[in-house]
């Protein structure tokens, strides 16, 4: 039986962060922690690309643009989208996650999620390095298993 999984010894690649500025005094952190995690893991800072744009539901476009020119092996999608009184939430958080799963299914560039949706500020501030750890830090972790995994299947 052949066995493929993910590992985390062989992060060597190159790597875009498409950020949502929208809620900047949350999201900087998680660019921060994915930043962190890359290094931590052996990529080397030259070989790591952040792009901005204004908010979440702006993502999947210019995650698109960066899969199509060709030159990264994994985009990890950083954001917050809080929600507020409006339906505005359900709309932007939804059509950042389908858009950035089009973006992969069409590309084949794994794009991770670290787009955070939450109820309130607070669970913002938690996920983005406090109490819940930093989910950008895990969804530069899920863009270097990713490229593992097609490595090897690649092979």
């Amino acid at each position: 039986m052949q066995m493929i999984e993910g590992q985390y010894t062989n992060a060597d690649g190159r790597y875009a962060i498409v950020v949502g500025r929208f809620n900047q005094f949350v999201v900087d952190s998680l660019v921060e922690g994915a930043v962190d995690a890359l290094v931590r893991h052996g990529v080397d800072e030259d070989n790591i690309t952040v792009v901005r744009v204004p908010g979440a539901y702006e993502i999947p476009l210019a995650a698109q643009a960066v899969a199509e020119k060709g030159d990264v092996d994994a985009i990890i999608a950083l954001g917050a989208v809080i929600r507020g009184s409006t339906p505005h939430f359900d709309y932007v958080a939804g059509e950042s996650a389908s858009g950035l799963n089009k973006v992969q299914m069409d590309t084949g560039v794994p794009c991770t999620f670290g787009v955070l949706t939450v109820d309130t500020i607070e669970q913002a501030i938690e996920r983005a390095g406090t109490k819940a750890g930093n989910k950008g830090a895990e969804a530069a972790l899920v863009a270097i298993e990713m490229v593992s995994v097609l490595r090897q299947i690649s092979e």
